[in-house]
């Protein structure tokens, strides 16, 4: 079951279930399109692959399946980020 976690990761903006602005990569990792547009260019910060638009879950199954409770806040250390998009950045999502 996808977890739906309610907050970027990065910089905590609120992106409620049925954000089209949630964007998540493999892992479930959850950021802002804004965060994932401007700062990581796609790349995610904690596994390096890339970002895609979270699903949005029916307004119907929220009861049987809820959003996550737990807030993660992980914000990126700025300095470590730029290496690690520097050396991923031009390689596509598949070989990464």
């Amino acid at each position: 079951m996808l977890e739906i976690r309610t907050s970027c990761e990065n910089c905590k903006k609120p992106l409620p279930y049925d954000s089209p602005e949630a964007m998540i990569c493999t892992f479930e990792c959850t950021f802002c399109k804004d965060c994932v547009d401007q700062i990581f260019k796609n790349v995610c910060p904690n596994c390096g692959g890339g970002l895609e638009k979270r699903p949005i879950r029916p307004k119907s199954l929220l009861a049987k399946y809820p959003v996550s409770a737990e807030v993660v806040y992980k914000p990126i250390n700025e300095a470590e980020f730029t290496m690690k998009q520097e050396r991923l950045i031009d390689i596509p999502l598949g070989e990464r």
